[in-house]
This record gives C-alpha cells, sequence and structure tokens, in this order.
C-alpha cells in the first residue's frame, strides 16, 4: 500500500464529562511518506490526535466536535485497515493469548495468504527483538515486552501510516533502542532519499533518541491547536527555552543540564527481604531466586535490568502484594509478621506501592475521590485528609481535574494521580513500578523533587525504573536484577 496523507481540518474533540476541550482548531497537512513528531505539554491532546488519525475514536465519547481529519481524502473512520498503531497502553492492542497468534491476527484479518502470515510473524517479532518464540503466552510478558509485541504486530502488517503512542514506554534501553531501531527500518528514506510508503506520526518522551528519525516537529498547546511547526532544528531553536518551560522534553544541545544528585539522609534499616524466591505460575521458570535486599529509611533505591527479569516481581513482594514461595519480607519492627499476611488496612498505613498500569489501582469515579480513598480507609481525620488531598491536587497540577472521572484522564495524568493517591497516607515506605513512565519533563521534575523531599523527611524509597535519569538524579543506591536475582547491589 502507498504511504497515506494526512489532513486536519479545524479539528476539535470535546470528552464527554470534561469542559475543556481535549484539542480544538487543529489544523495540519502531513505528506505521503512524512515523519512527524508530536510534541506539547501533558494534556495538550497529543494522544487523542493520533486516536483521531488512525480513526480510533469513538463519537459516542464526545460531548463536541468539529472540524475534518481525512487520510489520503476519506475520513479516518475508513481508513484504518491502513494504519499500523501503538499506544501507551501495550496491552490494550493485545488479543490473543499466544503471542504469535496475536501478530498474526492482523494478518489473517487483512486477508494476507496463509502462506505469507508466519514468514511475516517471525520478521516481525526479530525485528523488535522479541525474547520468545511464537508460543510464548501472552499473559506471562511484562510491560515492555508487551509493548515490542504491540509494535511486531503493527509493523507485520507494512501500513501505510504508522501511528506511535510512546513506542518505548517501559522499555530498558537496550529494548528501546532494537524498538526504534525497527521503526527507523521501516520508515528510513530509501537510497537516493526516496519516500518509502510508510507514514510515521509519533508522540515520544524520548526526543533525544527520536530527533534524528524525524522530518518535521509540530507542537500543540492544551486545548488549542498547532503553536509551531518546523523541522527539529527550527522549532526547538527558536522555542527550546519556552517548551522545556512548559514542560515538553527538550532534546540536546537545547534542553536544560540534568538535575544534580543530592545524597539521602540515611537511617535505620526499615525492611528486610531473605532469601526471596517465586516461581511464575504455569511454568517451571524462576521469576526471582535468593533475593535479599535491606532497604533504608532516608535513601532511595532504584531497581533496574532488562524487560522480564523479575524487576515489577520484586516490587510487588517488597510492598507485601504477593506472597514470595521461599523466603520472607519483613518491617524491621514488626519481626515475624511477613508483610503479605497483614490486614490491607495496617498495610497501606505503612507501605504505599504505584502500580505500573495506573488504572489497576483506580477505585473512585473522581480525582478528588480517588485521593480520599487511602486517608478515609486508615481513619485519617476529615479535615486533614482534604488539606493533604488538596496540597497534592495543586503540587501535581491535578487541581483542575479534580472533579474528573480518573479512567478519563491522559496517561501522564493517571500515573500523577497514582503517585498522589499513594502518597495521600504518608507512608513509611514508597513502592514504585516506572514512575516517570509518560511524564513530561515538567511533571518529571515535580515528581522527582517530591521523591527528594519525602526521603529527605525520612521515607524509604524503591523505585523499578528504566529511566536512567530519574535514577541518576534520585538514587542512593541500585539493584540490578538479572534472570530472577540480584546481580549487583552497589551505591548510586
Amino acid at each position: 500500500m502507498p504511504a497515506a496523507a494526512i489532513s486536519l481540518r479545524g479539528w476539535g474533540w470535546r470528552y464527554a464529562g470534561r469542559k475543556a476541550w481535549a484539542c480544538r482548531g487543529v489544523d495540519l497537512e502531513i505528506a505521503a511518506g512524512e515523519r512527524v513528531l508530536l510534541v506539547g505539554p501533558s494534556g495538550a491532546g497529543k494522544s487523542t490526535v493520533l486516536r483521531a488519525v488512525a480513526g480510533l475514536l469513538d463519537p459516542q465519547t464526545a460531548a463536541e466536535q468539529e472540524g475534518k481529519v481525512l487520510v489520503d481524502g476519506r475520513p479516518a473512520a475508513t481508513t484504518r485497515d491502513r494504519v499500523g498503531v501503538l499506544f501507551q497502553d501495550p496491552e490494550a492492542s493485545l488479543v490473543m493469548s499466544r503471542s504469535g497468534d496475536d501478530v498474526a491476527f492482523g494478518l489473517e484479518n487483512a486477508g494476507v495468504p496463509a502462506d505469507q502470515i508466519w514468514p511475516r510473524v517471525d520478521a516481525a517479532l526479530r525485528e523488535v527483538g522479541f525474547g520468545y518464540g511464537r508460543d510464548r503466552p501472552t499473559t506471562a510478558l511484562s510491560g515492555g515486552e508487551q509493548q515490542r509485541l504491540a509494535l511486531a504486530g503493527a509493523l507485520a502488517r507494512r501500513p501505510s501510516m504508522l501511528v506511535l503512542d510512546e513506542p518505548t514506554a517501559n522499555l530498558d534501553p537496550p529494548g528501546a533502542a532494537a524498538v526504534l531501531g525497527a521503526v527507523t527500518a521501516t520508515v528510513a528514506p530509501t537510497t537516493g532519499g526516496a519516500r518509502t510508503d510508510t507514514t510515521l506520526l509519533i508522540v515520544e518522551h524520548r526526543v533525544d533518541d527520536v530527533v534524528g528519525l524525524v522530518d518535521r516537529v509540530v507542537v500543540l498547546e492544551p486545548g488549542g491547536g498547532v503553536v509551531d511547526d518546523g523541522t527539529p532544528a527550527e522549532v526547538f531553536g527558536r522555542r527550546g527555552a519556552a517548551l522545556a518551560a512548559a514542560g515538553v522534553w527538550v532534546p540536546a544541545p537545547w534542553g536544560p543540564p540534568p538535575p544534580p544528585y543530592v545524597p539521602g539522609p540515611g537511617g535505620e534499616p526499615l525492611l528486610a527481604a531473605r532469601d526471596l524466591a517465586l516461581t511464575y505460575p504455569r511454568t517451571d521458570r524462576p521469576a526471582l531466586d535468593g533475593v535479599h535486599l535491606t532497604v533504608r529509611r532516608g535513601e532511595a533505591t532504584a531497581v533496574t535490568g532488562p524487560n522480564g527479569s523479575g524487576k515489577s516481581t520484586l516490587a510487588m513482594l517488597l510492598a507485601g502484594l504477593l506472597p514470595p514461595d521461599a523466603g520472607t519480607v519483613e518491617l524491621n519492627d514488626s519481626p515475624g509478621r511477613p508483610l503479605h499476611r497483614w490486614r490491607s488496612r495496617a498495610l497501606c498505613r505503612r507501605v504505599g506501592t504505584v502500580f505500573q498500569d495506573p488504572e489497576h489501582q483506580f477505585v473512585a469515579r473522581t480525582v478528588r475521590d480517588e485521593l480520599l480513598v487511602g486517608p478515609r480507609r486508615v481513619g485519617l481525620d476529615a479535615v486533614v485528609a482534604r488539606e493533604r488531598c488538596d496540597e497534592l491536587l495543586a503540587r501535581l497540577r491535578l487541581d483542575r481535574l479534580a472533579g474528573a472521572n480518573p479512567f478519563a484522564l491522559s496517561g501522564g495524568e493517571k500515573r500523577r494521580l497514582s503517585v498522589a493517591a499513594v502518597l495521600a497516607t504518608s507512608p513509611d515506605l514508597l513502592v514504585m513500578d516506572e514512575p516517570t513512565f509518560g511524564q513530561d519533563a515538567q511533571t518529571w521534575a515535580e515528581l522527582l523533587d517530591l521523591c527528594v523531599q519525602l526521603r529527605t523527611d525520612g521515607t524509604a524509597i524503591v523505585a523499578v525504573t528504566h529511566d536512567q535519569a530519574f535514577a541518576t538524579a534520585l538514587a542512593d543506591h541500585r539493584v540490578q536484577v538479572a534472570a530472577g536475582r540480584l546481580t549487583t547491589e552497589v551505591a548510586a
């Protein structure tokens, strides 16, 4: 299929239940074969534009809409078969129980001849660096592995247009390089500079990694339209400081310097994990085996390692949310009481957990009520609970969304809410799984400042992260996990 041309003309979209427009007055022309990076502050409507171009916005979710979104002159909703998509939540893209079948699903629906399907499936899995064969259960994949599989499904269709929303989210650095390499191979110009048969529209916070891949950078503003458009050097050269101040990730040499590391005060041991072991259900492969770790008050520990190495499993064990097959996790002031046996009300007073997928922890109908769930659960005074709620809403820039449904927020807003909801109970230990995923630069800095302050006040922090900049700025210690074991435990 030839590359697709995209046209947005006076386009606007307001979600049901929201007063503010997600986008309005968007005018944008993208020629067939162009490679375009969308940037803008959190809430600028970048993901909404991507969904519109992919023809995936449900009219029933709109309170109001205006203008047109066209692909090669046709309404985008009629050209979905020409689009390969990858959104912030890769799990939502997976529909089959076997990894190979999931990639083959789109090819079968597109009527690809049977003798071509499996060679194309295998080629796509190799391109994205997927570490397993076709038979790997999709339920056994980590978030980063799901991301690679979902991208393989998009690439296997050889689409006219690739629409990518944070394609390297939750990937370790080698995995991110492999995925971007696969995208580059798909959309890079052929010898002599001729256009390929794929148009690229991408949102990516790792701007340094993709700036050399794109022709254009298009800047969106919240609730508005396009405010700048040009080559990367032009846009970041004339607008880099303003974009950085608005929370947009700006690549070197136009971006600000990284924040300095300031060591935590340290303190007495708070939690000890001894000889932890856990094996995944229905497999013989240990998720973790023989893990020892001590966590101290007033210190931050970064847990790093490849996708699928057991990092998230370790976080859930440390938080008392999974029972180990062997070994113990105990708070030092409560010996003989394994954390996984604590009642939930007592546990959330001491340990707060931020999940990799924010939606897994939302239970209330509004943002404000979500922040009040924890304080009410632990019996905090109502006035104190409201004051803490208001402080967190303001600090993490969620105050204007206090009455919104948590599930209607953008990916970055959901992550901020998940962090705020845990902090509302002032736990002794904060366990976070990819806390900076999907965050703009401003919120990233605010989360870092908040964690630094918590650590200064004596809170112990464990952060599972692929974000090397975050780990460098915060962590007093780093532990690396590989194949279910702690391979190193070193000072940061």
